[in-house]
């Protein structure tokens, strides 16, 4: 995942209403979201290279999503940094826990973003900072920084999510995803690959050589236990391919 917005409203009757798209690699192979064979209740799509996730949600309403942190500078992983939303989904630990257990095993992975929860808590861990912190009510937008950095795109991504907060509709938050104008080169960012990379990856959604959004994912959770996951895949033209839509609805 390369962009995330998102607004937490704890006592709300939508505590959360999120909107992310996931850049990548086309060729980079992976299945489109739905319920794991090998773990069930787990609702994701699947890196089949190195089988983790990037954005997934659990029958009882806990999510995850990831983003990796750019900087050519950075030392790789022994470690996929996709397993962690899934591990975190597997088991039985509230986000805090696992945030906790998890900051001894930073440097097994490249440098990520890492945001848990459920409809009563939320926490975000930047894996460059090293320590989780539980977020407040509010507006956020996560790319490839730190959280809420001003880069065009997350600016332009929460701006537009808030316009839709009096109706978030999941094919509201898709729309808002497709946005594909690039900033002034003087707004760019300046993370190490250059500017011609920097122009080519900063509107919100992308479409490059070999390169580009390759899914937009719309997540709603409602305090009463529902939980509605849709996404929307691309092809290297932009041109989208097929929506999956989940339903989960709340605990009998």
């Amino acid at each position: 995942m390369c962009l995330i917005a998102f607004a937490w409203r704890p006592n709300h009757p939508q505590p959360l209403v999120l909107a992310a798209n996931r850049d990548e690699f086309y060729d980079r192979p992976s299945l489109p979201l739905g319920e794991w064979p090998d773990a069930p209740g787990l609702y994701a799509g699947r890196d089949l290279q190195a089988g983790g996730t990037w954005l997934g949600v659990s029958r009882d309403g806990r999510f995850a999503a990831l983003t990796n942190i750019r900087d050519p500078r950075q030392a790789q992983g022994r470690r996929s940094r996709g397993e962690l939303p899934v591990e975190f989904l597997r088991g039985a630990l509230d986000a805090e826990s696992f945030l906790a257990g998890l900051l001894p095993r930073l440097d097994d992975y490249s440098g990520f973003n890492l945001l848990l929860g459920d409809r009563r808590q939320l926490f975000f861990l930047n894996s460059e900072e090293g320590w989780a912190r539980r977020l407040q009510a509010g507006l956020y937008g996560l790319s490839n920084a730190q959280l809420d950095t001003p880069w065009p795109k997350v600016l332009r991504a929460t701006a537009h999510l808030a316009g839709c907060l009096d109706d978030p509709r999941p094919e509201r938050l898709l729309a808002l995803l497709q946005d594909d104008q690039q900033p002034p080169r003087v707004l760019l960012p300046d993370t190490g690959i250059g500017v011609d990379w920097e122009l080519l990856l900063a509107s919100v959604f992308i479409v490059g050589p070999g390169y580009g959004t390759c899914a937009s994912s719309a997540l709603l959770l409602d305090a009463d236990g529902g939980v509605r996951l849709m996404e929307r895949r691309f092809d290297a033209q932009g041109q989208a391919t097929g929506d999956v839509d989940i339903r989960l609805g709340p605990p009998s």
